[in-house]
This record gives C-alpha cells, structure tokens and sequence, in this order.
C-alpha cells in the first residue's frame, strides 16, 4: 500500500517495515480535529474523518463499540476500526469513533528520519499555575501515608496537574513532533477530547494489546528520575531495581493484572522479576505480561476494561483507592490515567494508559502527573516525581521546570 494512500480495507498495517518515510509522513500529516494519531512500538496510524462515533449508553463499553463497528460492516465499511479515548471514570462519556479512513504505517522507532530532531519550540511567555500547589500535593501525599499505616487501604496514585496559558494559539502538531521524536519508541498520541479540544501525549504504559488469540500487557509501576549525568543515571537505575518500597509497588499492579487476565486465558506467562524501562525523562520499573485467549472472540477493548483502572493508576482496593482519589484531587481527572487506543473488527486492538499527557485548547493546556503513593513514601519523593513526570510535556512546550 502507498504510504501516502487512505484505505478503509486494510485492518492493519501493510507496508514494509523498511519503508523509510512512511511513518514519519503520517506524523507529518497529523492536523487537529480532522486526524487522530497514534503511534506505538508496533504500528503507525492516521485516521481521517468520522463515520460514526460510539454512543453513550448503559451498555458496556465493549458492547457499544462492537454494535458500532458491526453496523460499519453491514454498511459496507470492510475494515471498520476505532480510535480514540476512553475516561478514568467507567461511568463518564468516552470519545471513540470511526474515521472515515485509516492510513497505516511501521512502527516511528523503524523509521529514520524519526531521528531528525523536532524543532525547538517558540520562547513563550507562559503562565503556569500548579493545581494543588506542590506543598498542598505532598501535604496530601502524607495524608494517605498515615491512612495506609492505620490499615485503612494499601496504595492510592494521587495526582496533580499544571495549567498552562499561551499568549498565541497552541501549534498542537508542532507539540506532538517533539514528543513523537523524543521517544520514538513509545506510545504517542493525539486524538480529539471534545470540541475545540486535543488530548496529546506520550505514554511509556500498554495497558493490553491483542493480536489473534494472543495478548501482552506491560504494567509500568515503581519510577524514578533520570539523570543528565551518565554514571549517574545509571546508579539511579540499579536501585530502583534493589528498592523494596518500588518492588512491592511493582508487585501489587502485576498480581492486579495477573487476576484480571486469567480467567480471559488458557495460559499467562508472567516473569517473576521486573525489568528496567525508560523514557527521555524516567526510569520504571517493567513486567511484560503474555497469554494465550481461551475464546478467540475476546477483544481487546474487553481485556482493557477488565484491566483498568489498574493500582498502577488507582491504587488497591480500587474501591477504596478512588474515594481517597476523589477526596484529596481538587480537579476531574477526565480522561488522564483512562485509556487511549484504537480496536478493529475482528477483536484486534492496542490500549495504552494515558499517562505524560495534556489536554489542549486553542490557548491552554492543561498537563497531568500522577505517582503511587505507598505506607513509605515520602511526600516530598512523590512530589518531586511527579515534578519530573512533567517534564515529558514540559520539554515539548518549551517551559523550564
């Protein structure tokens, strides 16, 4: 397939992974409101246009977005596939649709010209307003440390955003070229949030993706900064691998996903030690889960609503974790820590955790930054990393932290 050619008949990706250019024309065609992008260590896509966005209703999501994209072939759309975002809130509107068509490409990482450095971005007066501040965030941090040390839960991620004012229109493509190109090999998206509104980012978390009767999911959990300093960097990196407080963070989002996918599988591999992680900005601490579908109808949209939220963005007991969220969060998390991700008609699909993100309007972004809070955290630890989960969207923008 010509990579500069729309298709609504192919479900996936066709050109070769040695196409040089294919997938850095679909970053470049990338436009707001009329494509939605996403790019990930297997696949490149832009679609274009709405033929039919999933309804609101009391149905499970899963059943919503099936009836959607049957009614697409019985239509006559062959390859139907849908695209977009769905809320930390299972209760809240999701915002999923159809594209008219879908233009595919390999992975960013395969191409070379994904190495040509983005532009810098244009000196801005930017007015940036923390919400919580940072003492209220880490006041709040300690909070949830003396209630998890009196047995009331055992982990909760809280949360905070920065709100970020442009004296000129926001150049929205010009972002996701920096976030794209900076970690290439990552989960990079920008889909549409709502009217006038843009959610982009660029996310190091799969939540669940399917391939056939086959699934992987990669629970991220357990952080630390990165260093510009190379020997440094490096000690930082083998002790978050030795940090008891990060292995039992760790250990707790992957029993999660453990549980939530076996009864989905006739087998699920899970290694039993974590490995590293990273991003231009952090180092996690990683465990790439693998099964075999018991029923080869299972999607992946399914799998994915079964997983989220997981502790990595919640905490555990989920129930419990989101009172705590809701009491100590003074904003909506809207679709920061849902989900983000694209589902075809035959179950296929890739979901990952919409982390390092920002939701933008035409002057205005609002940025969001979250870490798991255990019995020995330190609130001043959680806010510094969060502080430095920023920098993802900090870098792209050009504000200095």
């Amino acid at each position: 397939m010509p990579s500069g050619q729309f298709t609504t008949t192919e479900a996936r990706p066709a050109p070769d992974a040695g196409s040089v250019g294919a997938a850095t024309a679909l970053l470049d065609a990338y436009r707001p409101g009329a494509t939605r992008f996403f790019a990930s260590p297997t696949r490149t896509l832009l679609a274009h246009g709405v033929r039919a966005e999933v309804p609101h209703d009391e149905r499970p999501l899963p059943q919503r977005v099936a009836a959607t994209l049957d009614a697409q072939l019985r239509a006559g759309n062959r390859a139907p596939v849908v695209i977009g975002a769905v809320p930390f809130d299972h209760d809240a509107p999701a915002v999923l649709a159809v594209p008219e068509a879908v233009r595919w490409a390999p992975a960013l990482r395969t191409d070379p010209l994904v190495g040509i450095p983005a532009a810098p971005p244009a000196r801005a007066d930017w007015d940036v307003r923390q919400v919580p501040s940072a003492d209220t965030y880490a006041a709040a941090v300690a909070e949830a440390v003396r209630r998890m040390r009196a047995r009331e839960f055992s982990k909760v991620v809280l949360a905070r955003t920065l709100e970020l004012g442009s004296p000129r229109p926001l150049d929205i493509p010009a972002m996701l070229q920096r976030l794209a190109r900076r970690d290439p090999g990552g989960y990079t998206f920008a889909v549409p949030s709502g009217p006038g509104r843009t959610l982009l980012g660029a996310s190091p978390e799969l939540l669940v993706s399917r391939s056939g009767g086959r699934l992987v999911a990669n629970p991220l959990a357990g952080s630390t900064p990165r260093s510009d300093d190379l020997a440094e960097d490096v000690r930082r990196a083998a002790a978050l691998l030795e940090s008891a407080k990060d292995l039992h963070e760790h250990a707790v989002v992957v029993d999660a996903v453990r549980e939530a996918l076996a009864p989905y599988c006739t087998e699920l591999v899970v290694p039993e030690q974590p490995t590293l992680v990273h991003t231009a900005t952090m180092w996690h601490l990683s465990t790439t889960v693998t099964g075999t579908l018991s029923q080869p109808s299972t999607s992946a949209l399914e799998l994915a609503c079964a997983l989220h939220p997981t502790p990595a963005v919640c905490g555990t007991p989920t129930p419990a974790a989101r009172e705590v969220i809701a009491e100590l969060e003074p904003f909506d998390r809207g679709l920061y820590t849902g989900m983000v991700g694209w589902g075809d008609s035959n179950g296929d699909g890739e979901w990952v955790v919409t982390i390092r993100c920002a939701e933008a309007e035409e002057r205005s972004l609002r940025l969001y930054a979250g870490a798991g809070v255990v019995a020995d955290s330190s609130p001043g630890a959680e806010t510094a990393e969060t502080g430095a989960k920023f920098g993802t969207f900090l870098h792209a923008v050009g504000v200095d932290q």
